[in-house]
């Protein structure tokens, strides 16, 4: 579980440190307080932290590999320019810097980048392991209409959507764990039917 993110010069933060409780936490604000960029950002550095292991081969992170990687994730999930143009502009060169600590202090993480950085990351505090389960970011677009063959069309061709959707349609159509179906959902869906007076029947 994240603890605490603190980010400076980051879009509209000049400045923020955030404490999280356990379990769980809700971040609210009008529109244009940069929630979602919080949430992004949150999301691009643990992602990154747990597809690490497969895309690295490496049994540990490294910082040149989490400098490119996370570079790269932002500008996929955020899709600006380049992520020099997510620092917060103050006239001059600018950094901005991130640092999240989990209850696992093994998986804490810090970088930075500038505000004529293209892709460039540099990493302060390394985590010393893969996070071993990934984040689930869901899209505030409605995504199950758009799922059949979204993947083949985003993978072969430019799509206006961030990679966020992307993730979560990789893990819409994975591979259920054995039972799950049977005791999880059905467990979810029981107040449902309830509520509904009715059955909701899954399909393939």
């Amino acid at each position: 579980m994240l603890t605490q993110l603190n980010v400076k010069n980051l879009t509209v933060f000049r400045e923020i440190n955030l404490k999280f409780s356990p379990q769980l936490n809700v971040i609210i604000g009008e529109n244009g307080t940069g929630k979602s960029h919080l949430l992004k950002l949150i999301y691009t550095t643990l992602s990154v932290l747990a597809e690490g292991r497969h895309k690295s081969n490496l049994p540990s992170p490294t910082k040149s590999f989490l400098q490119k990687e996370i570079g790269n994730k932002l500008n996929n999930v955020f899709r600006p320019d380049n992520i020099g143009r997510l620092v917060r502009r103050m006239g001059g060169r600018t950094r901005c810097k991130v640092t999240l600590a989990l209850e696992d202090k093994n998986l804490n993480c810090s970088f930075n980048f500038s505000s004529i950085s293209k892709t460039d990351v540099l990493i302060d505090l390394l985590p010393q392991k893969w996070l071993e389960i990934s984040p689930v970011f869901i899209p505030t677009r409605e995504l199950l209409t758009i799922y059949p063959n979204f993947l083949s069309v985003y993978e072969n061709h430019y799509l206006d959507f961030e990679e966020t959707y992307r993730d979560t349609c990789i893990l819409l159509g994975a591979l259920p764990l054995k039972g799950f179906i049977e005791v999880k959902v059905n467990r979810f869906l029981r107040p449902l039917e309830e509520a509904m007076d009715g059955k909701v029947k899954l399909d393939k």
